[in-house]
């Protein structure tokens, strides 16, 4: 008697966890699409953190390569400088470069605001004023489409006071298969409360990448379980009967770094007079007094020797739109340190991770990452040469028929090239 009385209860229990609703999705409520826009089709852009451009083919993922051969394929995609995690996810999302729209690192000094942003500390993070440009599920909101976000930078914060319809704080603990699970439950609501936009971030291929190498069997493992990931999504998606149209990119790739032979803090470098932001392959200073900039500057320069790289803001590479004309929120150091793979400067007492990105694009290939394109929306086994990841704002909102009036730093040519 007691044993079936605790197979009720056991039962009563896993009927209660069933029909609780998730309680770590943010809702923004009173959304609805419009009538104009319930007929759009729909994107789910997947970003697969530290997936190189080349990935697929060098793990033979075939699940990705199948996808990507019905649907349009870059031999790369290049991302924005630095080569970093949060201003690459950004610049996807608002077709700007980094300086433009202000998060330019993923740890960096403000003068303006004398604060430090840094993606550690959560009130940061969900404070919309760090966050310039217009998001694509902000464009979709102002246009009564709505969107969800399970994971992107930014979508935690009310950027221009709007966040994703959906949308989900930062966590790493949500297996995989109950994220695909909830974006097939948004695809299965009614017509005014479906999302049209998702953006769907998975890091542990990055992970892999940083802790083991590249080149790492660890690495290939991560990305063949993503992989097969993929297909769970787009076989479940496909059940819904939508016209889904799907965009997998990434923020940068990887590179083995060498972790003998790490740069220490250069002597020329007073404290004192500078605040120093970032080690690895890029180091900012921002000067305490002007006066020390050129002084500095020149001491740097006969000390780097060949071993990396040094600029003012004023003298940056036009080609990087990081320098003074870039700057729209002044937040580049007035000094700059950059490093080529697979040297990284190294200020603490640790070795650097055998994986690292963050490097210049232009000059270190495997910083480039992936974009595969598939779905009703796009040419068909279609290859395009190498672009940059501010383009992809256009080819999405040419999609969802989202008109936009603001300036961006990408444009409309790969977006007439791909789409049908």
């Amino acid at each position: 008697m007691i044993r079936i009385k605790l197979i009720f209860l056991a039962l009563f229990l896993a009927s209660v966890a069933v029909a609780q609703p998730d309680s770590l999705q943010h809702i923004e409520q009173g959304r609805r699409n419009s009538d104009s826009q319930l007929k759009k089709p729909y994107v789910i852009m997947i970003s697969a953190d530290g997936f190189r451009y080349d990935y697929a083919d060098k793990f033979q993922a075939k699940n990705l390569q199948a996808l990507r051969a019905q649907g349009v394929a870059a031999a790369s995609m290049i991302p924005s400088f630095p080569s970093k995690t949060f201003p690459n996810h950004y610049s996807l999302v608002t077709g700007m470069y980094p300086a433009t729209h202000g998060l330019i690192n993923n740890y960096f000094y403000d003068p303006q605001r004398k604060d430090h942003y840094t993606i550690r500390d959560r009130e940061k993070v969900e404070d919309g004023s760090w966050y310039g440009g217009v998001p694509l599920w902000v464009l979709a909101e102002q246009n009564k489409m709505l969107s969800a976000s399970y994971y992107w930078v930014g979508s935690e914060a009310p950027i221009q006071g709007i966040r994703p319809t959906y949308w989900y704080t930062y966590s790493e603990k949500i297996p995989l298969e109950q994220r695909i699970k909830t974006v097939v439950e948004w695809l299965k609501l009614p017509e005014a409360e479906r999302p049209h936009l998702i953006t769907f971030y998975v890091s542990d291929v990055d992970h892999a990448g940083h802790t083991y190498g590249p080149d790492a069997p660890q690495t290939e493992k991560a990305v063949l379980q993503l992989d097969k990931q993929i297909k769970q999504l787009t076989d479940a998606v496909a059940k819904t009967g939508l016209p889904v149209n799907y965009i997998f990119v990434s923020d940068h790739g990887m590179a083995n770094i060498d972790q003998q032979n790490y740069l220490p803090m250069p002597a020329a470098i007073d404290t004192a007079k500078f605040m120093v932001s970032g080690d690895g392959m890029i180091v900012e200073l921002h000067a305490k007094d002007k006066n020390a900039i050129k002084p500095t500057y020149r001491k740097l320069k006969k000390e780097a020797d060949g071993k990396y790289k040094v600029y003012t803001r004023k003298n940056m590479p036009r080609r990087l739109h990081y320098g003074k004309k870039d700057d729209d929120y002044k937040r580049v150091g007035d000094i700059l340190l950059l490093t080529d793979a697979p040297t990284v400067f190294n200020f603490s007492k640790r070795k650097p991770a055998p994986g690292n990105h963050g490097f210049d694009p232009d000059v270190v290939k495997d910083m480039h990452t992936t974009f595969y394109a598939w779905g009703p929306a796009f040419k068909e086994g279609m290859e395009v040469a190498s672009f940059k990841n501010i383009q992809v704002y256009a080819i999405v909102a040419k999609i969802l028929g989202l008109k936009y009036t603001h300036k961006i730093d990408g444009n409309n040519h790969v977006a007439k090239q791909i789409l049908k």
